[in-house]
């Protein structure tokens, strides 16, 4: 059953990146999501900050096409982008080398002031950029803020990336990263 929730969660995140829904992504869906939330907070793709988002989408569609492009085609189905997530970032070891600093990258440009917290604003620009439903992105943030602060550390988002896209624990908190499964 936990292989289930995962799998839910991985399509999930298809879902998120393929933006046209015709079910397969390529390397212009991937970093059209680094694009969409960008322009969300209206960070330049050349700033820092920027580069850093563009520089890490980039290396998860290069570590996922290097695992599954068998036939060259520069697309992943579905089934695909399932095997290739699993292969590189749940079981694999890339997820601290690839995903880790893309997520990190993420969690800065939402700290827009630069203390260290995220509200709830800001995450509503992140999480919506990601095609969210908008009406989920409250309750996901109360069920990531669990100390009820009110803000989000950019560790906490970290870890709830993490837990999101490597994690099959059907309790874990970050399985409301983009709201209820």
């Amino acid at each position: 059953m936990a292989i289930d929730l995962l799998d839910h969660k991985l399509d999930r995140a298809f879902d998120h990146i393929d933006a046209d829904g015709d079910g397969e992504i390529d390397r212009e869906d991937v970093l059209g999501l680094g694009a969409r939330i960008l322009v969300g907070f209206g960070e330049s793709p050349t700033s820092v900050t920027g580069s850093r988002i563009v520089d890490g989408f980039d290396g998860i569609w290069r570590s996922l096409a290097e695992a599954l492009d068998r036939d060259g085609d520069s697309r992943l189905s579905r089934e695909e982008f399932r095997a290739g997530m699993t292969w590189a970032f749940v079981s694999g070891d890339r997820y601290d080398q690839v995903f880790r600093p893309t997520t990190e990258a993420l969690a800065e440009l939402a700290d827009t002031n630069g203390d260290g917290l995220i509200g709830p604003r800001e995450f509503r620009t992140m999480i919506t950029a990601f095609g969210a439903a908008y009406d989920d992105v409250d309750e996901a943030f109360d069920r990531l803020d669990r100390t009820g602060r009110g803000t989000l550390t950019t560790d906490e988002l970290v870890l709830a990336a993490w837990q999101y896209y490597c994690l099959d624990d059907p309790h874990a908190t970050g399985n409301w990263l983009f709201g209820p499964l």
